[in-house]
């Protein structure tokens, strides 16, 4: 049996990821890629991504992958339910209210099943799909990044270098708190911060920390939306809720302005 030699084995490996990020730039050329982040889960990010997404593809030539491998929402809340489909080794992007649409929640037949990965392999599916994804032409990029810090938002601002970042948070302190780390693993990075969008504003938690966290940390303030109850009923039948609701559409509009 031949020995494996150690050198050649990481030197193979470290060339394949070169490639692979390379592949992954070029087709990428010339797009402007927008993360959009939060330092927990269960403030929106899904939801401030696709509104955003959608209104800007109105005007723009918009792709939106959902990046969060563990927990892909984006095609539910977008009603989509079919599956991706390759051509010539391509994956070929879904499509909804203008936007192309890829996740890995597309990927499969049953999603209830989970993906139990650990981190290797997680950053390995993303670049499959960032590298193997035929989007055509594009002028944006919108990245549903999962939240945290760890690998898979690394491995995204590592590999895309995105042109920035918005940090959605709610307000209260212990979600603006998270917020703060999700901006500065970015800052240090070297990626811009775009804004902070401050989500589900209103009687039950409250109002104003998205803004007074963007005062502090020095970084624009984008835009507040309401927590309102025929919001979470539209996403959660597949509709879009700025394009059901005009308040709704005027506060995305107002945000979508200041990117």
């Amino acid at each position: 049996m031949p020995q494996i030699d150690p050198q050649q084995l990481m030197e193979s490996t470290y060339k394949q990821m070169e490639s692979a990020t390379q592949s992954v730039r070029e087709r990428l050329h010339g797009v402007r890629v927008i993360g959009i982040h939060s330092g927990k889960g269960g403030v929106g990010k899904t939801t401030v991504a696709i509104n955003l997404a959608v209104l800007l593809a109105r005007t723009k030539r918009v792709g939106l992958i959902d990046a969060d491998i563990d927990c892909p929402n984006v095609p539910k809340m977008l009603g989509l339910d079919e599956t991706l489909k390759t051509e010539n080794g391509l994956i070929k992007p879904a499509e909804k209210h203008g936007l192309k649409v890829v996740s890995t929640d597309l990927m499969r037949a049953d999603t209830t099943k989970p993906f139990i990965m650990r981190g290797p392999m997680k950053h390995h599916v993303l670049m499959q799909l960032l590298s193997r994804t035929e989007w055509g032409s594009l002028d944006y990029l919108i990245v549903d990044l999962p939240p945290g810090t760890s690998d898979v938002p690394l491995s995204v601002m590592q590999l895309l270098k995105p042109d920035g970042i918005v940090c959605v948070t709610t307000p209260q302190d212990v979600a603006i708190q998270d917020a703060v780390k999700s901006i500065n693993m970015a800052t240090s990075l070297g990626i811009r911060i775009i804004g902070i969008v401050e989500n589900m504003a209103g009687d039950v938690f409250g109002s104003g920390g998205g803004e007074r966290a963007s005062k502090e940390l020095g970084v624009p303030f984008l835009g507040r939306v309401e927590l309102e109850k025929n919001f979470v009923s539209l996403s959660e039948r597949g509709m879009v809720p700025a394009l059901e609701s005009k308040t709704i559409e005027e506060e995305f509009s107002k945000i979508m302005n200041a990117l």
